[in-house]
């Protein structure tokens, strides 16, 4: 089963709040969901564009067999490689979040699965992406290392086990649940 990738970052925020959403089809709405769909929808209005060197391609379809992913990249921009002879792209997927970067990983997992995706669709290899965070309006640039890649595989195992378990974890109280929708 393919699950969605958007959903790693759900997991890694909160694991009960990612079994609402994904097992018991669950969601309500807030002023922080609210603005992140807003953004979201802002940015996959464009279809694709080419600036120079770069080609962008909008709303872009994801999917990972070997990692049972499927979603969509908010932006992912195509660098020319630096020898033009070879007429070769390099894939860099940009991910757009409403507020700040995160102490966690939870949004580097995230674009890492969408990196992962294109890997695997493209038989390239996606050494960074960025983050652009809504909030600070600047981009972070985020590299796929090792360790990275394996806390975005182990991740998405822990999705598809949580979801084939069919359980809601029990609600723990932390200071995450005062921004939380659910």
């Amino acid at each position: 089963e393919l699950l969605p990738v958007s959903a790693l970052s759900h997991l890694l925020f909160c694991e009960r709040r990612a079994a609402l959403i994904h097992i018991e089809q669950a969601w309500v709405e807030n002023i922080f969901t609210a603005e992140g769909r807003i953004m979201h929808e802002r940015v996959h209005k464009e279809d694709r564009e080419s600036k120079g060197g770069i080609r962008v391609e909008y709303s872009m379809s994801l999917k990972s067999l070997r990692l049972g992913l499927i979603g969509k990249a908010d932006v992912v921009e195509f660098h020319r490689n630096r020898e033009p002879s070879d007429g070769k792209w390099t894939p860099f997927p940009v991910e757009y979040k409403r507020g700040k970067p995160k102490k966690d990983n939870s949004d580097k997992v995230q674009l890492c699965a969408q990196a992962l995706c294109l890997e695997e669709m493209l038989d390239v290899e996606v050494k960074s992406g960025a983050l652009f965070y809504g909030k600070t309006r600047h981009r972070l640039d985020v590299d796929f290392d090792a360790g990275l890649r394996s806390e975005t595989e182990e991740t998405a195992a822990s999705f598809h086990r949580l979801l084939e378990g069919g359980k809601t974890p029990k609600a723990v109280y932390t200071k995450r649940c005062d921004s939380c929708s659910m």
